[in-house]
């Protein structure tokens, strides 16, 4: 299947929904954009990535997703991360959410890739098993078993960070 229009109608349709979900996931503009480009660029050289399964906008937030996550999960860009969310820390005490946010950007990085997903669309998107389960393309009983075993995985966190401290 190929892509349902051209790239640069691709582009402007859904270029400013990708960078929203960037800025959100990488708390930062410049990051964000870097990325839209970078997810463009990527179905550029392989329109054939897109398969078909799903909507063209389901796809791309979930490409959107993975990307960020992985870009977090970069040694040097999770160090500048949590560098920006200490500086940032205090005069960026907006509400409960954005720390929240900033909690779970440092804990990403760390967190296998599977959980992260999860994760993410859970805490962070509010989305339901449900809803979950269909943008990863697995069952609503997976999904329940993925967010057991996340709860695990931070509670073993947590405790090894108190630990180390």
């Amino acid at each position: 299947m190929g892509l349902p229009l051209s790239i640069n109608e691709l582009y402007r349709t859904h270029g400013p929904s990708v960078h929203r979900r960037a800025r959100e996931l990488l708390g930062n503009d410049n990051d964000a954009r870097e990325m839209v480009q970078e997810i463009f660029l990527s179905l550029l050289n392989d329109p054939k990535q897109f398969k078909g399964r799903s909507t063209f906008s389901t796809w791309l937030y979930s490409a959107t997703t993975h990307r960020c996550l992985n870009r977090l999960r970069d040694q040097r860009t999770r160090a500048r991360l949590i560098g920006e969310e200490l500086q940032v820390g205090e005069a960026a005490a907006e509400t409960g959410r954005s720390e929240a946010v900033a909690l779970l950007r440092q804990t990403l990085a760390r967190m296998p890739a599977e959980l992260a997903v999860v994760a993410v669309h859970y805490y962070l998107d509010e989305m339901s098993h449900e809803e979950i389960a269909r943008i990863v393309g697995c069952s609503r009983r997976h999904i329940g078993d993925l967010l057991v075993r996340l709860q695990e995985w931070a509670q073993r966190d947590a405790e090894a960070s108190c630990r180390s401290s």
